[in-house]
């Protein structure tokens, strides 16, 4: 929210208090309190009549420092707060250090500086120099001609320093300049708004920041004020945490200890999706002529879904399968299973007036209240629809029961839609406050969902397709782009928004193959394919038209056989980036800038990105082929051609549709497995070595997830000495080894070998 009128200027009718100076210092050797009046103090009648802010600081962790700002400590929070695993608050790891009037609360190498005889000024250092201040209008207040009282934080951005993250956010990739309110909402791809907004930045000058508050959080990046970030809440007290990195990746590996990490995804859900699209007319036949035409055409499929038609209309939801169109529910899942497929339905947390689940839900007290005790209700989307309320147990419990039901009919996960469009003018069941409870919903919504599939399925087989999140939401995966057209801009924008999600802590990403509205062209389809197939997870869905590849011509269905066996190839490289997401917080698909953060060129690409650690990956844009993309330093290799590329360079290719530019790192050792009918097979047995433009001196150990969860089924050590590669391994397995890509040549090792000598090619490279 803009406060000012320009520089000198209010708007009309709003006031702002800001801290002057610092009044009292409390301290002790973790945390210290600052106390810091808006006016400065000269005389004792400076006292009086003047608001007084109470300014905390602490380090719930190595590398982050907390402030919480105070205006009015006796204002009722009734909740409901963001959960912070990594955090706590009757605890802090920093140390406060006095020198004169100088005080320094550090944490690793973050520090928080600040000169008790000066102007009101926080700095946080690190290495010696200073990441951002809080200068004179940082700290403060405001209220406007409507009464609200907002409290406001600003940082000062550095020269060229850009700003990333927010969530999943399609407009311009890097912040600066925009505008942004962290408020659930159901616009699609092609607006401001966004269906998962988090309140957390990070830049590229080595730090980001969490504000800690669930409900609408109004930004500024370089927009009211264009040196300074400023946020700003509807409350009488801020809380926000500055986390140090210096590298993006170690800000995500801090913020997501902070969080919550995400859950590791079974592995089978890597493998390809297919939806009965949305409005689509479908019955048990067409599911049976979907799976008999992928079969037919030898692409393999792994799940398939059951879009909102499932149900009967006006109901949704009733959680029962219309019988017109599926009158064998149990035996036509039953017929899926043993055709070796996993099945998700879709659900969503509203439950219509025709649903036999209304009467109950609002007899028993599990919907959404009104001051007056009715229960809230709408048209839009469901006629009469009302909203299950989370914030009670009993609620949950009959939520998941339901549910419950599904999975022992034979369902493995859900498509969790919605969680966006929560009313304010509302009372919950808790006593939440209705406007913190509009964002934080998903979080209930969707932890209720993925609780039920760890307790039924076990932990590591629990998998949403969730649409809306929040703060800590990451914990819970997959999450998809939500509703986007049928157009390049759309798959671009798509992609922009995946990237900033990752950025916002999130490790899992997919969007609907094909584009949601409308119906793709050949050529969008076959290049949406191969992007959605180097896509952590990969999914075939639409709204009004069927996404199976078929209806897209021959080449179509060439394309989609051969990136989802590519797919089921690199099942073991994926996993271990996976195992990276869950571990560290790092996400599956990487903008540019994650990776190379010290080169500028990277700073601002949001049309390519890296899948895992080794692979880079542009996607085609245009009907044409041609693509542009950027290389950074070394020579990366073509996976799919062998061909060659040397940077830092910028690339202009015109790829047909059995290729785009899909690079491996240079000194990457990417494994590939055996079997590319599935995405589950054991993956250490006959695994091949892919060894891409190894340097002399070059090492790497390359691990092979057990595809059962975290641990290792086989591990590999590869080094390069002068014209001699060598490969050891405690592998007891058949493996193999192939230098530069599809065309060089194969070694196999036996089963038992331990090491394996090979020379290296002449030329220093193989390709």
């Amino acid at each position: 929210m803009k406060f000012t009128d320009g520089y000198w200027l209010m708007r009309p009718g709003v006031t702002a208090r800001y801290a002057a100076e610092v009044a009292e210092l409390r301290a002790d050797e973790h945390r210290l309190t600052l106390f810091a009046p808006v006016k400065r103090t000269v005389r004792r009648a400076d006292t009086l009549n003047s608001p007084l802010l109470t300014v905390d600081c602490w380090s719930p962790a190595e590398g982050v420092i907390g402030v919480r700002v105070t205006h009015h400590a006796g204002a009722l929070r009734p909740g409901p707060e963001f959960e912070l695993p990594g955090a706590d608050p009757r605890e802090s790891v920093g140390k406060v250090v006095r020198d004169g009037s100088v005080v320094e609360l550090s944490s690793g190498e973050l520090g928080l500086r600040v000169d008790t005889e000066g102007p009101w000024q926080l700095d946080f250092t690190a290495g010696g120099r200073v990441l951002t201040s809080i200068g004179a209008r940082g700290t403060g207040f405001v209220t406007d001609a409507e009464g609200r009282h907002f409290m406001l934080g600003q940082l000062s951005l550095g020269v060229g320093e850009l700003v990333y993250g927010l969530g999943e956010r399609f407009t311009a990739f890097t912040r600066n300049g925009q505008s942004v309110d962290i408020w659930q909402a159901d616009g699609g791809t092609n607006s401001e708004q966004a269906y998962k907004n988090i309140p957390f930045h990070l830049t590229n000058h080595g730090y980001g920041v969490f504000v800690n508050h669930p409900g609408r959080v109004g930004y500024e990046v370089g927009s009211e004020t264009v040196s300074q970030v400023q946020f700003s809440v509807e409350d009488q007290q801020l809380e926000f945490f500055v986390i140090h990195g210096p590298d993006p990746k170690q800000i995500l590996a801090r913020y997501t200890a902070l969080t919550g990490r995400p859950a590791l995804p079974p592995a089978w859900a890597l493998g390809l999706w297919l939806s009965t699209s949305f409005t689509t007319d479908y019955d048990e036949a067409t599911v049976n002529r979907f799976l008999s035409g992928m079969a037919e055409r030898e692409i393999p499929l792994s799940v398939f879904h059951f879009d909102c038609f499932w149900m009967r209309g006006y109901q949704w939801s009733d959680f029962s399968w219309d019988a017109d169109t599926f009158p064998d529910p149990v035996g036509m899942l039953a017929r899926l299973k043993q055709q070796g497929l996993r099945v998700c339905v879709w659900i969503n947390p509203y439950i219509a007036q025709k649903s036999v689940l209304f009467e109950e839900g609002m007899r028993e007290g599990y919907l959404v209240r009104r001051a007056d005790g009715s229960v809230w209700q709408w048209d839009t989307w469901q006629a009469g629809m009302a909203l299950v309320d989370f914030t009670n147990p009993a609620a949950a419990r009959w939520f998941t029961d339901k549910l419950r039901v599904l999975l022992d009919q034979g369902v493995d996960c859900f498509k969790t839609d919605f969680g966006e469009r929560i009313p304010t003018d509302v009372v919950w069941h808790d006593g939440s406050d209705p406007e913190r409870m509009h964002n934080y919903y998903t979080q209930l919504y969707n932890r209720t969902v993925f609780d039920l599939l760890r307790e039924e399925r076990g932990e590591g087989e629990a998998v949403l397709f969730a649409r809306s999140a929040t703060t800590g939401g990451q914990q819970f995966p997959v999450h998809w782009g939500g509703d986007c057209e049928s157009t390049f801009s759309a798959m671009a924008e798509s992609l922009r928004g995946g990237l900033s999600l990752g950025l916002s802590g999130f490790g899992f990403w997919s969007h609907d193959i094909g584009g949601f509205e409308g119906t793709p062209t050949e050529a969008l389809f076959k290049r949406w394919v191969q992007f959605g197939l180097l896509s952590s997870h990969s999914r075939l869905h639409g709204s009004r038209s069927y996404r199976v590849p078929w209806d897209y011509g021959d080449e179509a269905v060439a394309v989609t056989r051969d990136f989802t066996r590519l797919k089921h190839r690199l099942a073991p490289y994926l996993q271990r980036a996976a195992q990276q997401a869950h571990a560290c917080g790092t996400p599956v698909m990487r903008a540019m800038v994650l990776e190379f953060p010290d080169d500028p060129a990277a700073a601002t690409l949001d049309r390519q990105y890296l899948l895992g650690d080794d692979l880079l990956v542009a996607p085609v844009f245009s009907e044409d082929g041609t693509v542009q993309y950027y290389v950074p330093q070394g020579t990366w290799t073509n996976v799919l051609t062998g061909d060659q590329v040397t940077g830092p360079r910028w690339v202009r290719e015109t790829h047909g549709f059995a290729t785009l530019p899909l690079l491996a790192r240079p000194d990457s050792v990417i494994p590939f497995a055996a079997d590319d009918s599935r995405p589950v097979s054991d993956w250490a047995d006959g695994v091949t070595l892919r060894v891409h433009a190894f340097a002399d001196g070059a090492e790497r150990t390359v691990s092979v997830p057990d595809p059962e969860g975290t641990g290792q089924a086989a591990g590999f050590q590869v080094r390069r000495q002068g014209d001699v590669l060598t490969i050891g391994t405690d592998s007891p397995l058949l493996w193999n080894v192939q230098l530069g890509g599809p065309t060089g040549p194969l070694h196999r090792a036996p089963a038992g070998t331990r090491e394996l000598t090979l020379p290296w090619p002449d030329g220093g490279t193989a390709g």
